[in-house]
């Protein structure tokens, strides 16, 4: 009977400790080729659950101002719809991460640098090899829609997004992927721009953490494109985004809405 009891204690306290995990239900879309070679995808949704103690956020180059005029009025529209995006996140117990990509000597004495700077390296596994299929749009041109030239413009990232004392600040693949795999942090949502540059191609970024193991999800309504019209395929602007999500959802990663984040994040909260 004592062995019994102690065998039904020990059941009990597991699924106690199990249903005490916090979780963010989230329905993400995805792409299928469901007939492999029609180049026919069907959009397709899926319910998945992730526990807030294994995800983060990354938030990606939000700079303070951008070489292309354009794309500096987007940034700045973008990030005030991102920040409250944030706080909620934040306040339910996920990680933030900023990558505002060379920009790392503003934040060099910060406490959210130096705590990420603490974290002993762990050398990120063998890639994958995942294909890397062309993107669906011209960017050759650097992808700005208004007339300006390239100069390094950026020095911090844009100050409507807070940095709060929990968060961490770096723009090094392997100090993040470190950092996650410390921190037992298994998904990993991507913010910011621009989706078919840095998004895609930092050392940080969805292409080097899915070829790593990471799980990744962009935040397709938090994102913009680096494209200019006036290239191939020659659509406005926020089609050319639309397609690079869409190649995103294709051949990386999923997506989700932000939306839909903060209802996840305020259901988790109510039901702690």
């Amino acid at each position: 009977m004592t062995r019994r009891l102690s065998l039904y204690m020990l059941l009990a306290c597991a699924a106690a400790q199990a249903a005490d995990v916090t979780t963010l239900q989230l329905k993400l879309r995805t792409r299928v080729e469901a007939f492999k070679g029609s180049g026919e995808w069907q959009e397709v949704h899926f319910e998945q659950s992730l526990p807030v103690s294994r995800t983060a956020i990354l938030i990606c180059d939000m700079w303070d101002k951008h070489w292309c005029s354009g794309a500096s009025r987007r940034v700045d529209a973008l990030a005030e719809r991102m920040n409250p995006v944030l706080e909620t996140m934040r306040a339910a117990g996920v990680q933030i991460i900023h990558a505002p990509s060379e920009t790392m000597d503003f934040y060099k004495a910060t406490p959210q640098r130096l705590r990420i700077l603490a974290f002993a390296r762990i050398d990120p596994p063998a890639a994958l090899g995942l294909t890397d299929p062309a993107l669906p749009i011209d960017d050759s041109d650097g992808g700005c829609d208004t007339p300006d030239h390239f100069y390094k413009a950026w020095t911090r990232e844009n100050a409507a997004l807070r940095i709060a004392p929990q968060d961490v600040v770096s723009d090094d693949g392997t100090e993040i992927y470190s950092f996650l795999k410390a921190s037992h942090i298994d998904y990993l949502l991507f913010m910011g721009v621009h989706t078919n540059m840095c998004v895609l191609n930092r050392s940080f970024a969805i292409k080097r953490m899915t070829n790593w193991g990471e799980h990744c999800i962009l935040v397709r309504d938090l994102t913009d494109s680096m494209y200019n019209p006036k290239a191939r395929p020659f659509v406005p602007h926020e089609h050319g985004t639309e397609l690079i999500i869409e190649h995103i959802e294709k051949y990386w990663a999923p997506t989700v809405l932000s939306e839909q984040l903060r209802q996840a994040a305020h259901d988790a909260v109510n039901h702690r």
